[in-house]
């Protein structure tokens, strides 16, 4: 059980990207945030795996407060915390199957960590792991030469490399056309239901959340300001809908994105 409690962040600027938030996410849940850039997603899943320090709350992981650790204590932690990012940060001159072997660095004796030698048992793990997404084949090319879908499965399978717990997907497919953004969302699907993974993933696109989310919660300049289940999100009314992007915004279809004079670009993108 993760449960948030009374989160904020202040960033040193004076931003405030997040107020008071609290919820609690049930093991195995497969969590969607929703909200603007600048609405805190992005401040809230790194607060979660500590990448950003909360300015105040707690962060209770099966009764740990994860805000309150560090050093080895905070390390161990985050070996069961995988992370998914938007722009797949992989190291783009290494080969596929060296950069899925980087999630288990938080294993590795420190030795290792440096020269980059991995045991036996980790390189077959990995290659089980590009198998299970369907790129084996790629393993001995340079990340940089995949598409965008197979460097987020890359990303994926590096994250699959810590035997996590919990997987925290910050925008994971906002740089994929629709397909290849399925795609991407199935393979986090399957992770959360065959090996009963957390999932925590930010999305824009309401069709997306109806999708693949067990509950969702809404996010608006920093404050929690909707929480509901799969159904509730089907059955949001335009009251909800704006409270969440704002008096301006408008649905696309019968549930696709979000258009008007608030877009991505008029948000502050500093507490995204």
């Amino acid at each position: 059980m993760l449960e948030i409690r009374n989160l904020t962040k202040i960033y040193d600027d004076g931003t405030v990207a997040l107020k008071n938030v609290s919820f609690t996410v049930p093991d195995g849940e497969f969590l969607v945030i929703i909200g603007l850039s600048g609405s805190g997603k992005s401040t809230l899943l790194r607060c979660i795996n500590r990448l950003i320090d909360p300015t105040e709350g707690q962060i209770l992981w099966n009764g740990v407060d994860l805000a309150q650790l560090e050093g080895e204590e905070l390390r161990k932690v985050r070996r069961q915390i995988g992370m998914i990012f938007q722009h797949f940060n992989l190291v783009k001159r290494s080969s596929v199957l060296t950069n899925v072997l980087t999630g288990r660095l938080g294993y590795l004796p420190t030795w290792r960590s440096l020269t980059g030698r991995f045991p036996a048992d980790d390189i077959q793990r990995a290659w089980q792991a590009l198998e299970r997404l369907g790129i084996a084949d790629q393993a001995h090319k340079r990340a940089d030469e995949l598409s965008g879908g197979q460097q987020q499965r890359v990303g994926i399978a590096r994250a699959l490399m810590q035997d996590p717990k919990m997987i925290l997907a910050d925008e994971p497919v906002a740089s994929l056309d629709p397909v290849l953004a399925h795609s991407i969302l199935q393979r986090l699907e399957s992770l959360n239901r065959e090996d009963g993974i957390t999932v925590l993933c930010s999305l824009h696109y309401l069709d997306l959340v109806q999708r693949y989310a067990t509950r969702v919660i809404g996010l608006r300049q920093g404050e929690l300001v909707y929480e509901g289940s799969r159904e509730d999100i089907r059955q949001m009314t335009d009251a909800q809908f704006k409270e969440i992007y704002g008096e301006e915004a408008e649905r696309i279809g019968a549930g696709g994105g979000i258009t008007g004079s608030i877009q991505e670009d008029s948000v502050a993108g500093g507490a995204a």
